[in-house]
This record gives C-alpha cells, structure tokens and sequence, in this order.
C-alpha cells in the first residue's frame, strides 16, 4: 500500500520561512499529482498548491508569491518552501498525492497525517 510521510513543520515567527516534505511510499505505478492542504481551526480544509506530473502548479490566492512548490520525481517527494509566513498561515498542512498502485486498483487519493505550523511572535 501506499504511505505518506510529513516533515518540517514547527513554531516560526512572522517573516519567517519553513520548508515542508512529502515523501511517498509503496507499490507505487505512476503519480499524477502531488499538492498540499490546510485546515485551521474552525475552518474547512483548503487546496495551497498542487503540482502535477508534467510540473504545471497551482496555488490558493492567499499563497502566491509566497509559497512555492515543487517535487523530485525520482524520489516521489514534492515540497512546500513557504516564504514571508503571516500568522494567518497557521494550520495543520496535509499532503495530498493522486497516483496509482501496481495492479488493478484505479489511481486514488492519499493523505499524510498532517505537520503542524505555528506562525507567532
């Protein structure tokens, strides 16, 4: 099966910048497209970026110019370098892949755990 693992969230002031990671593991076929979320509390869960196979991205209004995405195939990684980071930007940030195991099963999503990010003073 398919497993997501997060890393380099954390506590950091406003200005400041985190880069997260995203690597995927498994019996993975092909990945069409790999992309982060957000979730503050009380608010629903919001696309920041996405990046598909061809290394077209798209990314939330709140985000660009800010945000930048980008993935090394040959490891099945993408990340998240965010810049310039608000206190607004706090939320817990899933990575989200859209690829297909070996074998008969359709392409799917699939989800990380979540990292959390804090930007206070």
């Amino acid at each position: 099966q398919v497993q997501l693992v997060e890393s380099g969230g954390g506590l950091v002031q406003p200005g400041g910048s985190l880069r997260l990671s995203c690597s995927a593991s498994g019996t993975i076929f092909s990945i069409y497209a790999m992309g982060w979320y957000r979730q503050a509390p009380g608010k629903q869960r919001e696309l920041v970026g996405v990046i598909v196979s061809g290394g077209n991205t798209n990314y939330a209004d709140s985000v660009k110019g800010r945000f930048t995405i980008s993935r090394d195939n040959a490891k099945n990684t993408v990340y998240l370098q965010m810049n310039s980071l608000k206190p607004e930007d706090t939320a817990v940030y899933y990575c989200n892949t859209y690829l297909k195991i070996t074998g008969a099963t359709p392409p799917a999503n699939y989800w990380g755990q979540g990292t959390q990010v804090t930007v206070s003073s």
